[in-house]
């Protein structure tokens, strides 16, 4: 598997995985065993976000079996839960500082190919070190009916929450992880 930087050409591959697994697509059943992901992420919108150089795939011989989009605050479309996100980043903390004040990057969304979970795809996506010159932590937000999301961004990469806010009537937590630098642990 080699994880890099996503190309414009990876979009209708990047499109379909997300179509895929969005929270729509997915039956209640569904989502409860494998999670979700969210957002208006089409083809252009992926084109678009590649071209700016902010998102990674893992590419098993030309095949993209996942993607994680790592961007800037002023670099983040607007879908409500990361406006949400975006409005209480002052209340928020990471290492006794509020998250405004901290240089960080949004993770995620991210999404394994079914054909691929379980075989350590989100993990080599989390541990890139595409991050370190960037940030010096990684933010995602994770809505709170989304448990197999919890279970492997706290419970198995060991994100630390920050806190919860809701939008919409649907709670999130805010979850975040320290940068690590090349080389480093």
């Amino acid at each position: 598997m080699m994880y890099r930087w996503a190309t414009e050409a990876d979009a209708p591959a990047m499109a379909a995985l997300f179509a895929a697994n969005h929270r729509e697509a997915l039956t209640e059943r569904q989502r409860d065993e494998q999670g979700f992901v969210q957002g208006g992420f089409d083809a252009a919108t992926l084109r678009s976000m590649a071209a700016a150089g902010t998102l990674l795939v893992a590419d098993d011989d030309g095949q993209v079996a996942g993607l994680l989009a790592l961007a800037g605050p002023d670099e983040l479309p607007a879908p409500p839960p990361v406006v949400g996100l975006l409005a209480v980043q002052d209340t928020l903390r990471w290492e006794g500082r509020p998250l405004s004040e901290v240089r960080w990057l949004l993770y995620g969304p991210v999404v394994v190919d079914a054909a691929y979970r379980g075989r350590g795809v989100a993990r080599g996506l989390f541990t890139v070190e595409a991050a370190a010159a960037r940030a010096d932590a990684v933010v995602a937000f994770i809505e709170s009916t989304n448990r197999p999301s919890w279970r492997v961004h706290v419970d198995g990469f060991g994100m630390r929450l920050l806190g919860e806010y809701v939008v919409d009537g649907r709670t999130y937590s805010a979850v975040a992880a320290a940068v690590r630098a090349p080389g480093g642990a």
